[in-house]
């Protein structure tokens, strides 16, 4: 292994992880301004022009704020939840393709940290681990309201991993492949994944929203009896964690999503604007579309909260179990029919 790939890497891994932070950062800032804009609110507008700053201003106030510990013997695991959460929250994105190969001091540079061959495998191997933070953090805490709203939250996660990973199947299936870069390359010619298979992404959508505990399928923090939700007893930084990670996690949701069913860096004529403005200049017209598509369901995640009212826990786990993943199981037999029939 040279120097060269090293750095290579390195590089590519720093810049994903700024990537990461950054926009986790700033949907917290572009959440409050959805959430204005449909409510016919201002939204943050104090700190720096059109409240840019304020995402800074809050890192500041959690960073600052007294660090409080519960009476609690399991301190260690009280730690560890927030840090589970968060970690898993960044690791996933070391598979994701982020654009084409670029050519850079003579060499070709691949713009995603690793190409493992079960990229997938990999992606739903740390989402499985995420539950684990919530539910050592919670009960560490020592808190049977958190205990309880951790129970909820993993319980919901489990049950829609299910449909999820089934949904998926339909995809490998068609590609043949358990790698998320040959999936990609795949849509460059065939045509994107969300028109042969729509029935698979509205699955994946929908998961997808209970994997990140996001609203319509928020129970974890929503009910009285559950206070704060599963995070009640952090504060300061650790907290704060818990916080980053369900905005890291909508980032990238919303990166599977779009590398999955809409192409990834792939867009309209790229080979015809590989031949004519070359290999790097596509290549970064292919990240800011890939950027585009993220940015758009990251705003459908805020739309859909400030507009649609939460389930009853019933009604969650009866959509997970009796609908979805029946749904999924049709559709991976139908996908099997027509693959034979049309070989």
């Amino acid at each position: 292994m040279d120097s060269a790939f090293i750095i290579e890497k390195s590089v590519v891994i720093v810049a994903v992880f700024a990537l990461t932070m950054f926009m986790a950062m700033y949907s917290t800032w572009a959440e409050r301004k959805v959430a204005a804009f449909l409510q016919d609110r201002v939204g943050p507008n104090r700190a720096g022009w059109g409240g840019l700053l304020q995402p800074l201003a809050d890192g500041a106030k959690l960073f600052t704020k007294e660090e409080f510990f519960p009476n609690t013997p399991n301190r260690f695991l009280f730690i560890l939840g927030p840090a589970i959460a968060m970690s898993t929250a960044l690791i996933t994105s070391a598979v994701i393709p982020w654009g084409d190969k670029i050519h850079v001091f003579g060499r070709d540079v691949v713009l995603q940290a690793t190409d493992i061959d079960v990229s997938i495998l990999y992606v739903f191997g740390v989402l499985s681990i995420g539950v684990y933070g919530i539910m050592i953090g919670a009960w560490a805490s020592n808190n049977k309201y958190s205990l309880m709203s951790a129970v909820r939250a993993s319980s919901q996660m489990i049950s829609y991993e299910v449909a999820m990973g089934l949904a998926i199947i339909s995809i490998l299936m068609m590609s043949g492949s358990l790698s998320l870069k040959a999936i990609t390359e795949m849509q460059t010619t065939g045509g994107w994944n969300v028109i042969y298979q729509p029935v698979a992404f509205l699955i994946f959508l929908i998961c997808s929203f209970a994997e990140t505990n996001r609203t319509p399928f928020d129970l974890a923090e929503c009910e009285s009896e559950l206070i704060g939700g599963y995070h009640t007893e952090y504060s300061s930084m650790k907290m704060g964690f818990y916080l980053f990670a369900e905005y890291a996690n909508m980032f990238i949701s919303a990166t599977i999503i779009s590398v999955i069913f809409f192409g990834g860096y792939h867009f309209p004529f790229m080979a015809e604007c590989k031949e004519a403005i070359g290999m790097n200049l596509t290549a970064l017209i292919g990240f800011l579309a890939l950027f585009a598509k993220i940015c758009f369901f990251i705003f459908f995640y805020m739309w859909v909260r400030w507009t649609i009212p939460r389930f009853r826990y019933d009604q969650l786990m009866h959509l997970g179990w009796k609908i979805l993943i029946p749904l999924a199981v049709i559709n991976i037999i139908v996908t099997g029919i027509v693959m034979v029939i049309f070989n």
